[in-house]
């Protein structure tokens, strides 16, 4: 099957055919915005965080030493992270206290998916260190990823797009309710 021959373009050459999605919105992230210089806690967006209002700063629920937020650029709806408030980089530096707290936090938020989405699986992780691919790497943060059936279908593989059916402000909300 055939379609029509492109058109060549302007100083551009010919078109290629490809429909477009654009995504703006992940320029911020690409551009590194909202990220910190350094490794201390003024400007880590996650220390910001938790002195706002928990409906803005995208907070889920706040535990004694942990809290959980939506990922601000999700790979799947309901994308969060459990952080600890205290600005700590590497895992082996959390108290034993935070520790159980962060693991009991990534069991509940597992529940809550469940519970709202039927996620049929998640991945759950941290990247530790620049070089593992921490975004933020000066603050630890657990990323509870869910997962269903077919998730991975064409848009991400030949798209390298991501579509979420549901705002995050939404998905908040939903989670925040059943937490």
């Amino acid at each position: 099957m055939t379609g029509p021959t492109p058109e060549p373009q302007d100083g551009v050459g010919v078109q290629d055919a490809l429909q477009r999605l654009w995504t703006p919105h992940r320029l911020a992230y690409i551009k590194g915005e909202n990220k910190p210089d350094g490794d201390e806690p003024q400007g880590c967006p996650f220390c910001r965080l938790v002195g706002m209002d928990d409906a803005e700063g995208l907070i889920l629920a706040r535990g004694q030493s942990v809290y959980a937020v939506l990922n601000l650029y999700p790979y799947n709806p309901g994308h969060l992270m459990v952080v600890p408030y205290r600005h700590v980089a590497d895992y082996t530096g959390l108290t034993q206290d935070e520790t159980l707290e962060l693991a009991a936090f990534t069991q509940r938020a597992m529940t809550v998916v469940r519970s709202v989405s039927d996620a049929h699986g998640f991945n759950i992780g941290m990247n530790q260190g620049v070089i593992a691919g921490a975004g933020i790497a000066a603050h630890l943060h657990q990323h509870v990823v869910p997962r269903w059936g077919g998730d991975s279908n064409f848009m991400p593989v030949v798209g390298h797009t991501k579509v979420l059916p549901q705002l995050l402000g939404q998905t908040r909300q939903l989670l925040a309710d059943a937490w």
